[in-house]
């Protein structure tokens, strides 16, 4: 049985459990992932660690006592053409792959934002599957500019 730990505003992660969010992504979302400094930018934007901040928040599932399972989804500020939050990461442990970990992260992290979800993610990642059978569509091609 999974349990559930919600890091947001309220209750904000101290360094050793921001350090254990940011490896548990870094090392499980592979060749899906970005720098560990990428990582916990976006973890300290969730909690409100950063000044231009809308919040959010990092979803971390335990079994047994051992994380299995973890998201950050961040506050955007906006609505409409753009959704109020983004599924910035989300990261299942190998050995908890296959066994309703992500569909889990994903159901209780739905439940718990206001307004609409996007995410981005590689046309060639497993996880793709998953966030279908959830209701998510391709909206837009994502094209970016890095200046």
């Amino acid at each position: 049985m999974l349990s559930f730990i919600l890091y947001n505003t309220n209750n904000k992660p101290d360094e050793k459990t921001k350090s254990v969010i940011v490896d548990f992504l870094f090392n499980n979302l592979e060749q899906y992932g970005d720098p560990k400094e990428d990582i916990l930018k976006c973890l300290n934007y969730a909690v409100m660690d950063e000044v231009t901040a809308h919040g959010g928040f990092a979803l971390v599932a335990k079994d047994h006592g051992k994380i299995v399972g973890i998201t950050i989804i961040n506050e955007t500020g906006m609505s409409g053409y753009i959704p109020e939050n983004i599924l910035v990461y989300i990261a299942v442990a190998t050995t908890a792959r296959g066994k309703g970990v992500g569909k889990a992260v994903m159901e209780k992290a739905i439940s718990l934002i206001e307004g609409g979800l996007a995410l981005h993610v590689e046309p060639d990642n497993p996880a793709k599957i998953l966030y279908e059978k959830l209701g998510f569509t391709n909206k837009y091609l994502e094209m970016r500019l890095t200046k």
